[in-house]
């Protein structure tokens, strides 16, 4: 038999040295791209909230001072830092790594037999950092801060031209004929302009049409609060869950009567009620924009729809946005590295700056742009999200890959 090779003291000392100096050196290019990442952050996020305030200046007006201004742009400021991590952390992973190109440390890791796709995945450790502070800040802050902002600054209201919001429904009316039979009798159109999950709804409005589309009664109340759950009588099995109807208690109620040679008669009363087949946490749902919502309001969002044999695609597109935003903040991290080992030294750091920016820039237009195409066209938006976050991770790994 072939004996074994003796293993020296100095072999068995090596492997825990050569360990030992990966774990410096890992520590190293860690904090040298967390902080580089969170240096670039930071600067897109203030200038972002100065050119916001700049522009605020223009609207100050008596009932809109000065603080206002100050409060809407605190409020606003998450919805800026989350729009800015991807940038950010691109741009912040070539400025680590390309400092460290240009003192040619990198060069001498590589001939150390520090593989790049190991220098790869130490710069992804700080990126996931901000890959839950993206995550933590559209689950729990934005839905709250946005309606604050809303809430002081509302962009529709100073808006030329109406935008569609709120809840819109239209629903078949039918009533008993003298036979007792069933018959169709028109439909209502009911808008919803607000509504919180403590109950609260804001301005109601509801149009009741005949069969031949004519409007016959026009109704408008200033707000209401949810009052009680009525359980609806059920002629199925058993096994069918439970059916309610929700009331709201309408207030400052306006009903507008059209009659017959277009002879109208308008009626005012303290209040009335509204019955709907949602609860108050679904009207919440249904009434705000897809930006507003966290991650699991609109999955639950999608589950309602889904109930109602009914999709928005708006909102899935905004569920699959941030719930893979992840995955695109850590594509332009690869990306970046991608950048600095194909130019270590052929290009100075502030052209690699440059091209990342750029990059950066043509990262979120596309994904604007396949947004626009899912709605325009009601394309899979998952599939819409997936392709510039798999196309980005390719063609970093690409340009790494012809490094090696």
């Amino acid at each position: 038999m072939r004996s074994l090779p003796k293993v020296t003291s100095t072999q068995r000392h090596s492997v825990p040295k050569r360990s030992g100096n990966l774990k410096v050196l890992s520590r190293y290019v860690k904090t040298n791209a967390l902080l580089a990442i969170i240096a670039a952050v930071v600067g897109l996020w203030a200038l972002q909230m100065l050119f916001t305030y700049l522009s605020e200046l223009e609207d100050l007006t008596d009932s809109y001072t000065m603080a206002d201004a100050i409060k809407y742009i605190f409020y606003r400021s998450p919805y800026f830092l989350e729009q800015f991590i991807p940038t950010g952390a691109l741009l912040g992973a070539v400025v680590g790594l390309g400092l460290l190109a240009n003192k040619s440390e990198l060069v001498v890791m590589r001939a150390a037999g520090v593989s790049v796709y190991r220098i790869v995945g130490w710069v992804l450790q700080p990126a996931f950092i901000f890959v839950l502070l993206a995550l933590g800040i559209n689950q729990f802050v934005l839905p709250h801060s946005n309606q604050l902002a809303k809430e002081i600054n509302s962009e529709d209201s100073r808006s030329l031209v109406t935008s569609v919001r709120g809840y819109w429904t239209v629903q078949p009316r039918f009533s008993s004929g003298t036979d007792g039979a069933t018959q169709s009798d028109g439909s209502d159109v009911l808008y919803i302009d607000y509504a919180d999950v403590e109950g609260n709804i804001g301005e109601v409005k509801r149009w009741y049409l005949d069969d031949e589309g004519r409007l016959q009664t026009a109704i408008h109340a200033a707000g209401g609060r949810y009052s009680e759950r009525i359980a609806v009588p059920s002629t199925a099995s058993t096994e069918t869950r439970q059916q309610y109807r929700y009331v709201w208690q309408l207030n400052d109620m306006t009903e507008l009567t059209i009659n017959q040679g277009f002879e109208s008669s308008q009626t005012k009363s303290a209040s009335d009620t509204l019955t709907l087949p949602f609860a108050p946490e679904s009207v919440y749902l249904l009434t705000r924009k897809a930006e507003d919502l966290s991650l699991t309001q609109l999955y639950d969002h999608r589950q309602l729809m889904q109930g109602q044999n009914n999709r928005s695609l708006e909102h899935e597109l905004s569920f699959w946005q941030k719930l893979l935003s992840p995955l695109s903040i850590l594509s332009l991290v690869i990306v970046a590295c991608s950048f600095v080992f194909g130019s270590l030294r052929t290009h100075s750091l502030g052209l690699r700056i440059v091209v990342a920016l750029l990059f950066g820039l043509l990262f979120s237009y596309i994904q604007d742009l396949v947004g626009f195409v899912s709605l325009a066209t009601g394309f899979s938006p998952l599939l819409m999200v997936l392709l510039p976050i798999l196309g980005s991770a390719a063609l970093g790994f690409y340009l790494i890959k012809r490094q090696m």
